[in-house]
């Protein structure tokens, strides 16, 4: 077992782990599942019982998924109109806006696994099982 710092915590591989989360699998044992609903984390894994309430993905996988999909999506936009061949004004209502709307759907999930595995894998947002307010309750701390 190799330990990452001074505070002698095992090392936790990030980029597995964000594989993991991008399978919607437990980032701990890559077996379990991630996700109970769509994007509804589950608390605890049902493989190896690793805790995973304490994810914070928050905002990021949504920004992250508008970023990628919005790239692409002005890209391909650009690329019909740069064409030789002109393309019907309804077609971009009829391709782009399906398109993007499934590819945010699919990539949600899996943006949203990635970000939990790396908040597992880097010890953020209680995942350190080193509780540094000692054995004070969540709701006693001000």
């Amino acid at each position: 077992m190799t330990f990452t710092d001074v505070t002698l915590r095992p090392h936790r591989p990030t980029w597995p782990a964000m594989l993991n989360g991008i399978k919607c699998r437990c980032p701990a044992c890559g077996e379990g599942k991630l996700f109970s609903k769509y994007l509804k984390v589950v608390d605890t894994c049902d493989n190896c019982g690793t805790d995973l309430h304490h994810h914070r993905a928050d905002d990021a996988p949504p920004y992250l998924v508008i970023t990628i999909v919005g790239h692409i999506a002005v890209g391909a936009v650009l690329h019909m109109e740069m064409g030789s061949t002109p393309w019907h004004p309804l077609t971009y209502l009829w391709v782009m806006i399906p398109l993007i709307i499934l590819s945010s759907l699919i990539l949600l999930p899996m943006t949203k696994g990635a970000i939990v595995g790396l908040q597992w894998a880097r010890y953020m947002h209680g995942f350190d099982p080193v509780d540094r307010y000692g054995d004070i309750e969540d709701d006693e701390r001000t």
